[in-house]
């Protein structure tokens, strides 16, 4: 979350935010995603952890990032107070 605070801050400089939306790019280059790809993938981890947890599907944000020279897919799922599923038969 702090990555797309400073990439859209208005304190950072316009050096620093096209610094920031090239690694961005460069990541998703790396990895060979589209950004529908993106986004269907989002899609499907929501759904997977909605079959346990109740999940605030407005406020989730996945993104690939860059830390310690690895790429990790960082997610942010806020989970609804009533947080719990109740499991399907099946």
């Amino acid at each position: 979350m702090a990555f797309w605070k400073s990439l859209f801050s208005r304190s950072s400089s316009s050096k620093e935010v096209a610094k920031k939306r090239l690694q961005l790019l460069l990541i998703h280059d790396q990895v060979d995603l589209t950004p529908d790809q993106m986004g269907q993938m989002k899609q499907e981890i929501v759904e997977v952890i909605e079959r346990y947890l109740s999940v605030e599907t407005e406020d989730t944000h996945v993104v690939l990032d860059r830390m310690d020279q690895q790429i990790r897919l960082v997610g942010s799922i806020p989970l609804r107070e009533n947080t719990r599923r109740k499991r399907s038969s099946g």
